[in-house]
């Protein structure tokens, strides 16, 4: 029996109506909420338009269980082309040989070129080849308040640790404000971090035979740095309780002159705060030059499973372009990927010029959090909390905290390296 022919028009048709379809793409965002899923979906109309018979799939999963329905979705075969990737599980996934090595595709894509030098450091951050294209940087810099400190008589904006002090003092010194708002509360381990790398000049968190460098030295020192700002009276005295929303609203209503945060804090800040008001620098550096803030990022990546690996890096290009990426973390409060991106008027401002700056300067290494170890978010919604409080009220000092962590985080290390 003869095959039956479809008239020409007939087939036309059905390959039209999508029955005979050339390429599907599966995308699952993570990272979910109504504004960025309606950019991203501009953006992917955008790709379509200009892809002809590409069609693509947002799959939207709430952060809250992302995780785990993500995991459940690649154990069970339903794997995306691509995914949103935060670097806190990049190291998961790439380590398990899941994901395409983008080294090729990105030294061949025509914007490869323009992407800055700590994009492409963030790129290999899981076992130095670019399972990722960041799409922007969670970078932590800080506020300041320009009239609290003109009223206070500091004449510049601190560039080291002791200026810092001396600021939040001078300010602390004037009727009902204070230095520094602090983050004493929930997701405040960033400012410790910090700290006691500046002090200690690095911000690695294990040496060679895996101990944890939190209880050296200069690490003590840096902890003792926070809990003297706050004993010293140079944070206000409820803020040993403070999480985001309340530092935020501390800094935006004038209550203090110092803010430690990321873009996203200037949605905020720059509805309530003429611009002239305030401005961004880097974090102050310690005693060797160097500041080390905390810097989360997100990008995309592919897994090695699809079966149109080109097509899902077009996809991945076409949102990382320049004018996409641009479009993108202006809408979502992260900071550009590529190099000129600072020249946009958008972000030639003060307000950016500190997370630009960082960028840029080797005297700003970002810190990565360890957020591999199994147990690490335990130790900073627990243990770190807690301990901190602790510690900040007086009731535990800073060598006593430092061995606390250390002892937690060289035992998670151990199980971590031991899994390898």
């Amino acid at each position: 029996m003869k095959p039956i022919a479809l008239p020409t028009a007939l087939t036309a048709a059905l390959m039209a109506s999508g029955a005979y379809a050339e390429t599907r793409l599966k995308l699952v965002e993570v990272i979910t909420s109504p504004e960025r899923t309606q950019v991203l979906q501009e953006l992917v109309d955008e790709y379509e338009a200009a892809n002809e018979g590409v069609e693509v799939e947002i799959v939207s999963l709430p952060w809250g269980q992302a995780f785990e329905k993500l995991a459940t979705m690649v154990a069970g075969g339903d794997i995306p082309d691509v995914v949103e990737m935060p670097e806190r599980w990049l190291s998961l996934y790439a380590g398990a040989d899941k994901l395409v090595n983008l080294e090729e595709h990105i030294a061949g894509w025509e914007h490869g070129d323009t992407l800055s030098d700590k994009t492409m450091d963030m790129a290999r951050y899981a076992g130095g080849e670019a399972h990722m294209l960041p799409y922007g940087f969670y970078l932590r810099a800080m506020f300041y308040n320009k009239k609290l400190l003109d009223e206070a008589g500091v004449d510049a904006p601190p560039k080291t640790m002791e200026e810092f002090r001396q600021a939040a003092a001078a300010v602390s010194a004037l009727d009902g404000k204070s230095g520094y708002c602090l983050r004493g509360g929930p997701g405040g381990l960033n400012a410790w971090v910090m700290m006691a790398a500046a002090m200690n000049g690095t911000n690695e968190f294990f040496t060679e035979d895996g101990q944890s460098r939190i209880n050296e030295p200069g690490s003590v020192e840096g902890l003792q740095f926070l809990i003297d700002m706050y004993q010293d009276g140079n944070a206000p005295r409820d803020s040993v309780n403070w999480g985001f929303n309340e530092i935020v609203a501390g800094f935006y209503s004038g209550t203090c002159a110092f803010l430690d945060q990321d873009p996203d804090a200037l949605i905020a800040v720059a509805e309530r705060m003429p611009a002239e008001d305030f401005a961004v620098i880097p974090m102050p550096v310690g005693p060797s030059g160097k500041a080390f803030p905390t810097m989360g990022f997100v990008g995309w990546s592919i897994f090695n499973s699809t079966e149109h690996e080109d097509e899902a890096f077009d996809l991945v290009a076409h949102l990382s372009s320049p004018e996409a990426n641009a479009t993108w973390t202006k809408r979502v409060g992260v900071i550009p990927i590529h190099e000129g991106a600072d020249e946009d008027p958008h972000f030639k401002t003060e307000q950016f010029a500190g997370w630009f700056e960082t960028m840029e300067s080797a005297d700003y290494v970002p810190t990565i959090m360890p957020s591999y170890l199994e147990q690490f978010g335990y130790f900073a919604d627990s243990i770190a909390l807690d301990s901190s409080q602790e510690a900040l009220l007086g009731q535990r000092s800073a060598q006593e905290i430092a061995d606390e962590w250390a002892g937690f985080l060289t035992e998670q290390y151990a199980e971590w390296k031991s899994e390898q």
